[in-house]
């Protein structure tokens, strides 16, 4: 068998947006996607706010799997790490239109700050991509 199980033990929080863990299984490759933040294809940040960034961000995410042929269905894990004083709740809104309904294993941080002056969000991802026939 390839591919990914959700791990969401009895008793542990359940959330639509997450999952408590991710297995593999069967012949693949990992694909470490680095750090993405709301940029655009000139490396200029979008938007002033962390739904723009958030959707940017996502959008980079996705297309470093497309150039593998992998989607978010093959994510394992996402690292996200946001600005404090942020409000979080709008970054998951507009990831909530971009990533869908695919919960993964998730780590969000507040940081004090990014590399990009004016970013205010950036997302990594793991992500296990099955062996094609």
């Amino acid at each position: 068998m390839v591919g990914l199980t959700h791990i969401n033990p009895a008793g542990m929080h359940e959330s639509p947006a997450f999952s408590q863990g991710v297995l593999t299984s069967g012949p693949g490759r990992l694909l470490v996607v680095g750090g993405q933040n709301g940029v655009d294809a000139s490396g200029q940040v979008v938007g002033p706010g962390l739904a723009e960034q958030t959707a940017q961000a996502l959008r980079n995410v996705l297309a470093v799997l497309a150039e593998v042929g992998a989607t978010q269905r093959d994510v394992v894990r996402l690292g996200i790490y946001v600005v404090a004083g942020e409000d979080v709740m709008a970054g998951y809104a507009a990831s909530a239109e971009v990533w869908g309904a695919h919960p993964t294993a998730v780590t969000v941080l507040e940081v004090a700050g990014l590399g990009p002056p004016g970013a205010l969000v950036e997302i990594e991802a793991l992500a296990y991509v099955p062996e094609q026939d």
